[in-house]
């Protein structure tokens, strides 16, 4: 598949933007941004047909709710899938200032998110509830242990992780289960869209909440992470965040490890590690 000739074809001529990572991995999407005589576009090409399937099912159970990205048109161009939409804008909430009127913005998009119909979104009974997390939380915490120096984890600070408990899990609603502050795009009416819905699932509100809380916290500061929680609507204890930000972190963190070719921490994100310990102390002590 050529992403970029598929890209090239559809912009017929006009100016083209790559958007993703030059060093995408095999098998990745790509997003290019494309000028229209009446605006821009956002054009992604799928590395997967699956990965069309689960998006495009998401967002239309999802369409009618404010800051999910609306579709303008889908297609196959020589077997890669393709859609096109609206442009949310050329900014996120993490390459900007710290701005928690944006923040809170994003909190509202999150709390509709989180309230709509999930019968409409899937048919699985449960999805990712209470249990599920128990569970995988220890068994997250274990393959760490084994990928510690890899990704530059103390044995002392697993030590500690596998004393933190669970966190608090609700019943499980429609979840994007990875609503970041990048993932947050702005454009300048100052509109915010939620992209990158291939991951969406069932699972409890406090893991996007947290997830998105933590993310604003490191990226933008804590005056965003305080207005994400006022736009939804409400505030998570201290030491549940960082029971949630134990699990969030682990689980980047034997992603790193996954792609690391060598036994030595390298090309680490500076504040991951620390932040790991550091929410293993404040799950402990809280």
């Amino acid at each position: 598949m050529d992403a970029r000739a598929a890209a090239q074809r559809i912009a017929a001529g006009s100016k083209l933007q790559h958007l993703s990572s030059p060093k995408s991995a095999q098998g990745a999407n790509h997003v290019y941004r494309i000028w229209r005589d009446d605006g821009t576009v956002i054009f992604k090409v799928y590395g997967a047909d699956s990965r069309d399937r689960r998006e495009a099912h998401a967002l239309e159970a999802l369409q009618n709710i404010t800051g999910v990205p609306r579709v303008l048109t889908r297609g196959v161009d020589e077997g890669a899938h393709w859609v096109m939409f609206v442009d949310g804008g050329k900014w996120s909430l993490d390459t900007l200032p710290e701005n928690p009127g944006l923040a809170e913005k994003a909190g509202e998009t999150l709390a509709a998110i989180h309230d709509s119909d999930t019968s409409v979104f899937s048919n699985l009974a449960r999805g990712i509830d209470e249990e599920w997390i128990a569970t995988d939380l220890q068994a997250t915490i274990r393959r760490l242990e084994r990928y510690r120096r890899r990704v530059g984890v103390s044995a002392e600070a697993i030590e500690a992780a596998h004393e933190v408990p669970p966190p608090t899990a609700s019943e499980p609603t429609v979840s994007h289960t990875n609503p970041i502050a990048r993932k947050f795009v702005v454009n300048d009416q100052g509109d915010i869209t939620l992209v990158n819905w291939e991951w969406a699932t069932l699972a409890p509100p406090e893991w996007d909440l947290s997830r998105a809380a933590w993310s604003m916290s490191v990226h933008e500061g804590p005056a965003a992470a305080l207005g994400l929680m006022r736009g939804y609507g409400t505030e998570m204890d201290p030491g549940q965040l960082d029971r949630w930000i134990v699990y969030h972190a682990a689980q980047q963190l034997l992603q790193l490890a996954d792609r690391q070719t060598s036994s030595k921490a390298s090309d680490l994100p500076g504040s991951l590690v620390p932040e790991f310990d550091r929410a293993v102390l404040g799950a402990i002590e809280a």
